[in-house]
């Protein structure tokens, strides 16, 4: 009974507020682009160098020049612009954009971000995530809760290499949503639970300090 990945996206567009520029990276996150609800209005933005990224085309919208940052196919909105990918990550790292949903391997209770690679494994780069966690004034993760080998990923420390240090604000899994204490002594808080998900499974599935939110009925 735990979310989907269009459930989680969902649930991440409800963090999306009227005015905001928003850099949506690979994965899960891009679908929140067809999750924008329609009283607010926002500008998506893409480190490949597109302002104004709308959702994902129909099969007669495709348009194969016109893609996002994960080399996915999307849509135009009224005044999308488009310009080098230097010029892109000028926003970026100029703090011009108010939010960035990425996806994660791994989270730590003091906000510390592991996404870009694993030890031994080919990697094509860690992309745009160093500058847009360091560059962007709120950071949401998106993630399967646990690994494919069963592992927790939101953690006392992180494992992996880092992309930033104490850099997310929030952690949207399959089980719920959590916020992150990056500014104090640490620890994650459990705020909302996902339909048929009980506080004892996440317990269980998190090596992170956890609290239970006053909004959370165990």
């Amino acid at each position: 009974m735990a979310w989907t990945r269009d459930q989680m996206a969902a649930r991440a567009a409800k963090e999306l507020k009227d005015g905001f520029y928003v850099n949506l990276g690979i994965g899960i996150p891009t679908l929140v682009s067809n999750y924008v609800p329609e009283d607010v209005d926002i500008t998506l933005q893409s480190e490949n160098g597109m302002l104004g990224v709308g959702p994902f085309p129909l099969d007669n919208q495709v348009d194969p020049d016109i893609i996002n940052a994960g080399k996915q196919t999307v849509t135009e909105v009224k005044g999308t612009s488009y310009f080098s990918s230097a010029d892109s990550f000028a926003m970026i790292r100029g703090g011009h954009i108010d939010l960035s949903i990425l996806g994660a391997m791994e989270v730590a209770e003091n906000g510390d971000l592991a996404n870009w690679m694993i030890p031994g494994k080919m990697v094509k780069g860690m992309g745009g995530a160093m500058d847009l966690v360091a560059g962007v004034k709120k950071v949401i993760v998106t993630m399967e809760h646990v690994s494919k080998d069963g592992q927790s990923k939101l953690l006392k420390e992180c494992t992996l290499p880092l992309t930033g240090r104490r850099v997310v604000d929030m952690v949207i899994t399959e089980f719920g949503v959590f916020s992150i204490d990056k500014h104090g002594p640490g620890g994650v808080t459990l705020v909302q639970l996902a339909d048929g998900v009980t506080v004892d499974e996440i317990k269980a599935k998190t090596k992170a300090a956890l609290t239970i939110g006053p909004t959370v009925k165990a």
